[in-house]
Order: C-alpha cells, then sequence, then structure tokens
C-alpha cells in the first residue's frame, strides 16, 4: 500500500518515495497526465475524488497513483508553508563558488543546513545557487558571515535579496 493510500482522506503528510526509474513523457498516458495535474494542484485530493475527477473507479485509479509513485514520476507530497508567517521572512539565494576537490563536503553541509532551503548545481559564473531563508537581515549577516563563508571548500558568494514573490510552485503540468 502507498503512503498516499495510508494517510486516508485528508490527513497530510510529509513522504518521499524513490526510485532510480523514471518514466519518459511517451510512458505517460492521457490518464496519467490528469492523475499528476489534479494531485500536483491538490495532493490532499481523497481517492475517491481523484478516481471520479478522472473517469476510473478507486481500486484503478489507486493502482496508477501507486505505478507514478514506485516509477519515480511522483517524487512526493508536501505542504506549501508560508516562511513570513513562521518567522523567516527574508528570501534570499546565493550563487556560491566552491573548489572543487571539496564539493562533495560542501554538499553535504548544505544538507545539513536548515536554512537552506534549496542548493542547485549550476554551470555558469557560479558552482551552486542556494536558497537562503532568514528572519531579518541581522540573521542574514550571520548565516553568510558566520555560516555560509565557513562552509568546507567555499571561495565566494554573491546574494540577491528578494523583495516579492512573483511566482512560487509553479506547476510542472501545466505545460504537459
Amino acid at each position: 500500500m502507498s503512503s498516499f493510500a495510508r494517510r486516508g482522506s485528508s490527513a497530510l503528510e510529509q513522504c518521499a518515495f524513490k526510485s532510480s526509474k523514471s518514466r519518459t513523457m511517451a510512458a505517460l498516458s492521457r490518464m496519467d497526465l490528469s492523475i499528476l495535474r489534479i494531485l500536483e494542484a491538490d495532493a490532499r485530493i481523497s481517492f475517491a475524488a481523484l478516481a471520479e475527477r478522472v473517469g476510473l473507479s478507486k481500486s484503478p485509479c489507486w493502482s496508477r497513483v501507486q505505478a507514478l509513485e514506485k516509477q519515480g514520476v511522483i517524487t512526493g507530497y508536501h505542504a506549501r508553508l508560508d516562511a513570513k508567517a513562521l518567522g523567516k521572512g527574508l528570501s534570499v539565494y546565493a550563487l556560491a563558488t566552491v573548489e572543487f576537490a571539496r564539493y562533495e563536503a560542501f554538499e553535504a553541509a548544505v544538507l545539513r543546513h536548515p536554512a537552506i532551503t534549496d542548493c542547485h548545481s549550476t554551470a555558469g559564473a557560479g558552482d551552486y545557487l542556494l536558497r537562503i531563508v532568514a528572519a531579518d537581515v541581522e540573521d542574514l549577516d550571520h548565516l553568510l558571515r558566520k555560516e555560509l563563508s565557513q562552509m568546507p571548500g567555499v571561495q565566494r558568494y554573491t546574494t540577491t535579496v528578494c523583495m516579492k514573490a512573483i511566482k512560487e510552485g509553479g506547476l510542472v503540468t501545466a505545460g504537459l
């Protein structure tokens, strides 16, 4: 039974499904895409409601979701949280350059750091693009001077403070 099925019709939980397998767009049916669009917009939907919306009975719908999880198309179910409401109203992107020989240690440090919400390896001017959340400017100053600058291999970084979010959490299925 999938974690989605175990969670019931209204309880929200965070869970991840990891798989080395991946499906190509050609392998996804119209039904799969319909299911993905609905789940991406509302992961709290019950299987009964999901099945009704896509025109399946509950059991085949559940089987399709389970297959999408197993194949790594669905990687998890998450709540979107308001960082400002949680006292982390300052969002900053940092582009960091890291010594090549130290990238594994840097990545391990990033994974452990609670203020770094996202990290992407990049090609271009820097090596990593980090999203950092902070309470305020003083908190950010501490994070940058005492923590990011001291991470393994960090040679330099530049930051950009986000003034206003225009679009966040865009739907991957929007263009499919």
